[in-house]
């Protein structure tokens, strides 16, 4: 508690100090003065670190599907990985890239404005080596520009990318991300003004052997409008919304286009390789394990599932499924609707 000195008092103190009873450094000054911290106009902050911490964690998720991904296009071991995310501007970012790289002009739809993709030579021309049938060594001139065909190459790789990131978004924005055109002189990619701030994600990526990086520029323009989603809070919330019908729905979709052999078992027997070899056409096999109006097995994969009976449609052979395995989950395939009219030709 802050005490008030009376008259007498202050004439003791100013009596003490003058006569040496008492040192000066005994009483020190209060310090009012509030910290300051300096703010450079010149390259404003517009990201908080909570917000660049959610973008590192979306494409922490991109990084995942694209290893993924590069790995079954290349048919090569794929490591990508986050080894950085920062604001800077848009003329650093320009000035700490090589002359001539892959840059790919990015429309970030619904978003307005667009984002840039810089793939280091490297990787650049170790990816073509691979789609090209080679081993992926980049030993030839890495500092020239792109043929015509190594640029078409190069789309469908960025594409391929493009596509992951769509996904990892997809908890802030239905990002539509468009590829527009590739540059690979950074002085002709200015779109937008130099003392811009932007985002930068910058990726450790190998291919095989060889090590590059991968840099992910957006502008804050672009990324302005959907900021305030960029918080752990509505990351996570949405996470916990979407983790069930949403992607229940994806799943199936994909599963209902995929072939499945059917096959219906009607008996089995046992043949030496003799009898086999020895067989010919009119030749009738006895089955000893079945007898005629038995129901036989359909399998679906590897996996016995259904009850059937043989018969003819048209002049095609058939089987119509009369029931279920008792073995079979009834809950495996809920969207199956098993009558007893279902044939399979």
């Amino acid at each position: 508690m802050n005490e008030v000195l009376s008259q007498d008092e202050i004439d003791q103190l100013l009596s003490a100090i003058s006569s040496g009873d008492a040192e000066t450094n005994d009483f020190k000054p209060v310090n009012n003065a509030r910290k300051i911290k300096i703010y450079d106009f010149k390259r404003p902050d517009k990201f908080s670190k909570e917000q660049l911490r959610t973008v590192q964690s979306m494409h922490e998720s991109f990084a995942r599907l694209t290893t993924t991904s590069l790995s079954a296009q290349l048919r090569s071991l794929v490591s990508v990985h986050v080894a950085s995310v920062e604001q800077l501007t848009y003329e650093e970012f320009i000035r700490s890239i090589p002359t001539p790289t892959t840059l790919a002009v990015i429309n970030m739809d619904p978003l307005k404005g667009i984002a840039v993709l810089e793939i280091d030579p490297t990787i650049t021309f170790c990816m073509i080596d691979r789609l090209f049938g080679g081993r992926g060594v980049t030993s030839g001139n890495k500092n020239r520009d792109l043929t015509d065909i190594e640029q078409e190459v190069m789309e469908g790789v960025i594409v391929r990318i493009l596509a992951n990131m769509r996904e990892a978004w997809t908890q802030v924005i239905d990002l539509r991300p468009r590829f527009a055109q590739i540059e690979t002189n950074p002085q002709f990619a200015q779109m937008v003004p130099p003392n811009e701030m932007v985002v930068l994600i910058t990726f450790e990526v190998k291919v095989g052997d060889e090590e590059g990086m991968m840099n992910f520029c957006i502008p804050y323009l672009t990324i302005e409008p959907i900021i305030s989603k960029l918080s752990s809070q509505f990351w996570f919330s949405s996470v916990r919304r979407n983790n069930t019908t949403q992607y229940l729905g994806t799943i199936k979709g994909q599963l209902s286009s995929i072939d499945m052999d059917i096959v219906a078992e009607i008996g089995t027997m046992n043949l030496s390789i003799k009898d086999v070899l020895s067989l010919r056409v009119g030749d009738v096999v006895r089955l000893t394990d079945v007898k005629i109006g038995d129901p036989i097995s359909l399998s679906v994969g590897n996996k016995k599932k259904f009850f059937c009976q043989p018969g003819v449609v048209g002049k095609k052979m058939a089987v119509q499924i009369t029931g279920k395995l008792e073995d079979l989950d009834s809950e495996e395939f809920e969207e199956l609707s098993v009558e007893g009219d279902e044939t399979y030709e």
